[in-house]
């Protein structure tokens, strides 16, 4: 990046600094991934250049004829991908997606019902600080205090109760498995529109690990990074009847051009999740992350549902006595990154919280498989053992960045 480097030096160093902690860290966000070489390069081309207000075929610019392939090689590839009758790849992020969707068949006031976000939802799907929580009458659902898993019963007394126009479900730290088949039938028996957000398990669904959402739910929004391994953005997929009020949602509804770059970007990491390795990929995933949670359990850990079926785990730390503030600003000095994070029923505050969150995604990117989930899982242990022995917390991180030295960030196993 030369002319980055003579033009902006603040932003280049900028950038090194974050390519550096990328590389010599251990990056377990579980909303976090790494993309291929191939998608940064579709990222950071001339696409940039190009104003596409409108869909392919009809812009209301011109010149648009090569990000129009673009655009449909992406649309081709989502809904080969997902088995989709109808996708709209142009949303900037899952949350925009969100947006489209409630716009397109809701009215202010209306009813929506989501996951609380304390039991695991997302801010898009009715939190009250949330647009979706401010337009919207909000009501929320959770999960069994014994199992961590969703309270279906209690979900049905509140389908009853206050008939929602849109049920949603999906999730943002929720380690199991969705039961969108009941989902549906649910949605079906109030009259409900369902929507799915599968931006966390889009990847695993893609790949066939997961039951997908697509035959049950009206709406599927995602976003396209995460398991999905793409460029931060999002895409909605719903049945070809939806088609045209999704489409004026997005465009002139709530968006103006789209990010073709992005879009092609997101092509390629359709293109990517095609191959027989995505598959593989994702099975790593799953497998590292069933690896990393029988791990902390047998060191005496607490996760909430007892373990995951999916790529993340949910850590509680009310039996060791810290809070998730205090683990996660241990692990970052320890070289080890997480987000603190909200358990069910959590008697501390959002900023602070009892649980951290992990996930596998990034690792796995890099090459790691079991033998590594073992030997993060005995770092994170030594940081929290004593969170605030800054020499010890140290001595990890040194032994993290060997670690790290390792896996590149661009592991050719995935790649082919």
């Amino acid at each position: 990046m030369t002319s980055l480097a003579q033009t902006d030096p603040e932003i280049f160093a900028a950038i090194e600094q974050e390519r550096h902690r990328q590389t010599h860290k251990l990056e377990l966000i579980a909303s976090e991934n790494f993309v291929s070489e191939a998608v940064l390069e579709a990222q950071g081309s001339i696409l940039t250049h190009k104003y596409a207000e409108g869909y392919p075929g009809r812009r209301y610019y011109g010149g648009c004829e090569y990000v129009d392939q673009a655009e449909n090689l992406a649309l081709s590839r989502v809904k080969q991908l997902f088995h989709a009758d109808y996708a709209n790849v142009q949303p900037h992020s899952g949350t925009q997606a969100n947006m489209a969707v409630y716009f397109a068949i809701m009215a202010p006031g209306d009813t929506i019902m989501g996951m609380d976000l304390a039991h695991g939802g997302h801010l898009s799907h009715g939190a009250v600080k949330n647009f979706s929580g401010q337009l919207y009458r909000s009501v929320t659902y959770g999960v069994r205090r014994v199992t961590g898993e969703v309270d279906f019963d209690t979900l049905e007394g509140l389908l009853r109760e206050h008939r929602p126009k849109v049920l949603v479900a999906g999730a943002s730290a929720y380690p199991r498995i969705l039961d969108f088949a009941r989902f549906g039938r649910l949605a079906r028996q109030y009259e409900a529109y369902l929507l799915v957000d599968i931006a966390h398990i889009a990847g695993i669904i893609a790949a066939g690990l997961h039951p997908s959402p697509v035959p049950e739910a009206d709406f599927v929004t995602s976003t396209t990074h995460k398991t999905l391994r793409g460029p931060r953005g999002g895409l909605i997929l719903a049945k070809e009847k939806y088609g045209k009020i999704l489409d004026n949602q997005i465009f002139p509804g709530i968006q103006g051009g789209p990010l073709m770059h992005t879009i092609a970007a997101k092509a390629v990491a359709f293109k990517e999740a095609l191959r027989s390795s995505f598959k593989r990929y994702q099975q790593q995933i799953l497998t590292n992350a069933r690896t990393m949670a029988e791990e902390f359990k047998q060191r005496g850990y607490s996760l909430i549902s007892g373990g995951t079926d999916n790529h993340l785990i949910l850590l509680d730390l009310t039996p060791i006595d810290l809070t998730g503030q205090v683990a996660e600003k241990a692990l970052d000095q320890a070289g080890i990154t997480v987000n603190k994070n909200a358990i069910p029923y959590d008697p501390r505050p959002p900023m602070v919280t009892s649980g951290i969150r992990i996930g596998t995604p990034a690792v796995t990117t890099r090459g790691m498989k079991e033998a590594e989930m073992r030997v993060i899982v005995e770092l994170i242990d030594q940081a929290l053992s004593d969170p605030h022995d800054s020499d010890r917390l140290q001595r990890i991180r040194a032994q993290v960045k060997d670690f790290c030295h390792q896996y590149p960030l661009f592991s050719p196993e995935w790649e082919t």
